[in-house]
Parts: C-alpha cells; sequence; structure tokens
C-alpha cells in the first residue's frame, strides 16, 4: 500500500492529535502518525480519498500533499 501524506493546518494541540488518531483507528486505518508540529498526517492502509475523508470527518480540513 502506498504512504500518503496530508496537510492539516488547524492541528494545534495534543487533542487535535487524540481526535484525528482515534478517528482514523476506529475507520481501520492501522498506520499512521499525526505530526502536532508538522502540522499533517501520514498514513497507509486505506485510499487516499478515504484517509482524507476521515479526517476532515473528524473536523479537521485536510489536503493531499
Amino acid at each position: 500500500m502506498s504512504m500518503f501524506v496530508f496537510s492539516v493546518p488547524d492541528i494545534s494541540c495534543d487533542h487535535c492529535k487524540m481526535r484525528i488518531s482515534k478517528a482514523l483507528e476506529a475507520a481501520g486505518v492501522k498506520e499512521f502518525e499525526v505530526s502536532v508540529e508538522d502540522k499533517r498526517v501520514t498514513a497507509e492502509g486505506a485510499d487516499a480519498s478515504y484517509i482524507q475523508a476521515v479526517i476532515e470527518d473528524s473536523g479537521y480540513d485536510a489536503t493531499l500533499v
């Protein structure tokens, strides 16, 4: 599977990281990293559009980089 990187400019704290992480886990995305410092989510294990939708459904705008 491909690794996808998303810019998520509204990530600002550990609460944001936890919220996105829980959403990705619940959606079955097994491999991911949420970086507060870089304002990015790196993920694999699902289609890019699906991962993006999960991030956006958790309340954050996401753009595939």
